[in-house]
């Protein structure tokens, strides 16, 4: 299995950090580490996807899933990540527009309000 998940305490917010591949083998792990933050009460979360190399639509659906479930607690769900060939992924479903998706990590951690304007991330240009 090609999949890193670390997580970190930063303040009131807990970053999940991925890496490897989120597919339809990795997605429930990654679906079970967090909802374990969620249901301890870490619903403000950042998910770094800086070292994520593949993310298919099974990850896409732990994604949603887990930030509907982060908003009805009083929480959130932001993402990171530069990565083109991730980034393109959210483009072309238009989840970008659902997910506030954050260039690093500290600009994530630094945004105060869950409805503030994500900075852009990287170019997420197509080709068509």
């Amino acid at each position: 299995m090609d999949l890193s998940i670390t997580r970190a305490d930063h303040g009131d917010r807990t970053v999940v950090r991925l890496g490897g591949e989120i597919d339809v083998y990795t997605a429930p792990f990654v679906r079970e580490k967090l909802d374990e933050q969620i249901h301890a009460g870490r619903a403000d979360l950042v998910v770094d996807l800086s070292d994520v190399t593949f993310l298919d639509s099974t990850g896409l659906g732990v994604l949603v899933g887990r930030l509907k479930i982060a908003r009805t607690r009083g929480g959130s769900l932001r993402l990171v990540g530069t990565a083109e060939r991730v980034l393109r992924v959210f483009a072309i479903t238009g989840l970008d527009k659902v997910f506030e998706i954050y260039p690093d990590l500290e600009t994530a951690l630094d945004a105060t309000d869950p409805g503030q304007a994500p900075t852009p991330p990287a170019s997420t240009s197509s080709r068509g």
